[in-house]
């Protein structure tokens, strides 16, 4: 078998324990990252220099952070909070939380860091009302994501400088529309067949003396504040700040953190981590160029865009969206449309945009990957990791079949 046939072998295999399997399947990608090392030729320490050390710190950092506002109270009470302004009603709560992640996303931090900071306080919210975690994630990933392609977003700037630079410049709305439009859509969906599900649970009455917060939580609020700033503000790197910030609350006594390190969802970050360091190998042993360029053949002028949607979208499944497949791909629009005899440049272009994000809920992705380390039980963690995974394997084939019928009709607008 040739290295790359290994490769996606072994990654389809990952993929399958994690979707049938009980086990933790970031210890079996490990295990299988290091045996494709070897059957590919490669040494222990090309293929540690796969492990996500920016992924693992992010992950690490922010769910020390928010573990540290749980212990001593602070997500709970604003979670209470939240929980009456939806006024009883289970049904404005995934609203709530879809519209409150596209706003910061869409104002300028993008999907990453909004998720960073929404997850942890809606999965608590979630839970007070009665939301299986599932609709929760989705609701976060998914409205951080419809903001994402803003104008205003670092994200919304990677794209639209690579279509500029393409020729394919001046289209910002149709760019931000269009990715809203898809992301509306799809949410839509699992909120009419979920929200039923859920039962309505009333939080506590509010006396005067619970409604107000302590001092270790009104400084634990001030530093994450700050934390939010700096993020938002000054493009601080999330991680790095939030390891900042949880060392501040410690420091400062707002919080202990043994409790809080114990909290934090260690079986998803391994599982996050593990499977991130098998792609990377996978990577490298040309799996996913294989895979590329077995879906690539396919194509033809009347279904490029459901097709480069899917092959985008099941690239972005495991790889960086704003950091790997819009900067690759956005600029080869033009030059797709003319191998394949014919197509819209625009219409191209739009559907790489729609199909490499509507995937983004992949716990393979950090959007979901953050999702899945708000949950400090590593049961419920392990589950909504499948449900994700099923759900952004099935994102690729619905972003194709949107991308097919809309992408053309948003390129005339």
């Amino acid at each position: 078998m040739s290295p790359a046939a290994a490769a996606l072998a072994a990654l389809l295999a990952a993929i399958v324990i994690s979707c049938t399997s009980q086990v933790n399947v970031g210890m079996i990608a490990v295990a299988l990252a290091w045996g494709l090392g070897l059957y590919t030729g490669r040494t222990a320490d090309a293929v540690l220099a796969g492990f996500p050390a920016s992924l693992f710190v992010t992950l690490a950092g922010v769910t020390l952070l928010f573990s540290l506002a749980e212990v001593n109270g602070t997500i709970g009470l604003l979670a209470n909070r939240l929980v009456h302004t939806a006024r009883g009603s289970v049904r404005i709560v995934p609203i709530l939380i879809f519209g409150i992640a596209g706003i910061i996303s869409m104002l300028g931090p993008g999907a990453i860091a909004s998720v960073a900071l929404v997850a942890p306080l809606a999965m608590v919210i979630g839970d007070r009302t009665g939301l299986p975690p599932f609709l929760t994630a989705l609701m976060v990933a998914n409205g951080a994501n419809a903001g994402n392609l803003s104008p205003l977003s670092a994200v919304g700037v990677i794209a639209n400088a690579r279509m500029a630079a393409a020729g394919l410049g001046a289209h910002e709305w149709k760019v931000f529309a269009a990715n809203f439009f898809a992301h509306v859509l799809v949410s839509a969906v699992p909120f009419v067949l979920l929200v039923r599900r859920a039962e309505a649970r009333t939080a506590d009455p509010l006396d005067d003396h619970a409604a107000r917060l302590s001092r270790p939580q009104w400084l634990t609020l001030a530093i994450v504040l700050i934390w939010v700033a700096s993020v938002v503000f000054l493009r601080a790197p999330i991680g790095l700040a939030a390891f900042a910030a949880a060392a501040a609350i410690v420091v400062l006594r707002a919080a202990d953190e043994s409790p809080a390190i114990k909290r934090m969802p260690w079986s998803a970050i391994v599982m996050v981590t593990g499977v991130t360091m098998l792609v990377a190998v996978v990577e490298k042993a040309g799996g996913m160029d294989l895979f590329t360029l077995l879906l690539a053949r396919l194509a033809t002028p009347g279904t490029v865009n459901g097709m480069i949607a899917f092959v985008t979208g099941a690239i972005s499944i495991y790889s960086s969206t704003s950091g790997v497949v819009l900067p690759t791909f956005l600029p080869l629009a033009p030059r797709l449309v003319e191998q394949v005899g014919g197509g819209n440049p625009l219409a191209v272009a739009l559907s790489i945009n729609v199909g490499s994000s509507l995937v983004d809920v992949s716990p393979l992705s950090t959007l979901g990957a953050l999702c899945v380390a708000a949950l400090a039980d590593p049961d419920r963690a392990r589950d909504l990791f499948r449900r994700l995974m099923l759900w952004g394997l099935a994102m690729a084939v619905v972003g194709a079949l949107l991308c097919q019928l809309f992408a053309s009709a948003f390129a005339r607008l």
